[in-house]
């Protein structure tokens, strides 16, 4: 990933932020993919009153990804307004380990922040094809 690629997906991460659905949290967050053809796909979070059917940024942006034809990233940001850095939950760990088991992935923060992680820091032992033979 080049540094201006870094810029645009952290623009475009900040961008979908806004059109976020989280009548209930207020916590904000947007996601931005870097597809293998150098094209950005973004999501948001949209939460659910029955709390479990909340979607987070992350699975929106690889659910929109695949409805757009690709299969794989090579890059993830996830932009959120907090003090601390947020970085994807559990589930969104392995949704994007489905998909890129060596993505880099940069969590960042409104304040100009930001940190970046392999795959394998935030997921050491991930579930994967194999483990189903």
């Amino acid at each position: 990933m080049t540094p201006d690629q870094e810029l645009a997906l952290i623009a475009a991460a900040t961008a979908v932020r806004l059109r976020a659905y989280a009548p209930y949290s207020n916590f904000f967050v947007g996601a931005a993919l870097l597809c293998d053809d150098g094209r950005i796909v973004v999501g948001c979070n949209v939460e659910n009153a029955s709390y479990g059917h909340t979607v987070c940024a992350e699975r929106s942006a690889v659910l929109a990804m695949v409805a757009e034809g690709f299969r794989a990233f090579s890059a993830c940001v996830v932009v959120t307004d907090g003090v601390e850095l947020s970085t994807p939950c559990g589930a969104c760990r392995q949704v994007l380990h489905e998909f890129a088991t060596e993505a880099i992935v940069i969590c960042a923060n409104l304040r100009g922040e930001r940190r970046q992680y392999t795959m394998a820091e935030l997921l050491p032992h991930p579930f994967g094809p194999a483990d189903l033979t």
